[in-house]
């Protein structure tokens, strides 16, 4: 199962501090060579604080762009990776593992299960599961160049 994992966001990491000192940055290093080596990890990064992002509110057929920072620090993320493990218990223990991403403070990782194929039943019809396959090829080449 792929699941995706999340860093949540604190009002230090929003504060655009730097965004770890030497030893966090090789301790994390050293985490995501643990998760490669073990197969686990497929991607992760960093994210920039809120106030340089923005948000698209979808209402009906129109677009409203809202800029960051936004509010509710709670409800934003400072990171994630993408893992594929064998259980969400597998995944629990990949992250007990994890140093702290905000070192001093109380810091907090979710984990949510990714949509698989299977996941979706008869809605995807062959043509659709096509389709899909198709995408996932073309942005895994994507990705690489």
């Amino acid at each position: 199962m792929r699941v995706m994992v999340i860093v949540k966001a604190t009002d230090k990491s929003e504060a655009e501090l730097a965004p770890g000192d030497e030893k966090l940055l090789a301790e994390m290093l050293q985490f995501n060579e643990e998760l490669v080596k073990a197969g686990v990890m497929l991607a992760g990064e960093g994210l920039h604080p809120s106030s340089k992002g923005k948000r698209v509110r979808f209402s009906g057929s129109a677009r409203t762009i809202i800029d960051g920072p936004f509010s509710e620090t709670k409800e934003l993320i400072a990171g994630w990776w993408l893992w594929q493990v064998r259980s969400m218990d597998e995944a629990i223990e990949w992250v007990k593992r994890c140093p702290n991403p905000m070192p001093g403070e109380e810091a907090e990782i979710e984990i949510r299960p990714v949509y698989e194929a299977e996941d979706f039943g008869s809605a995807l019809t062959p043509e659709l599961k096509e389709q899909e396959e198709r995408l996932r090829v073309q942005a895994a080449e994507n990705a690489k160049a």
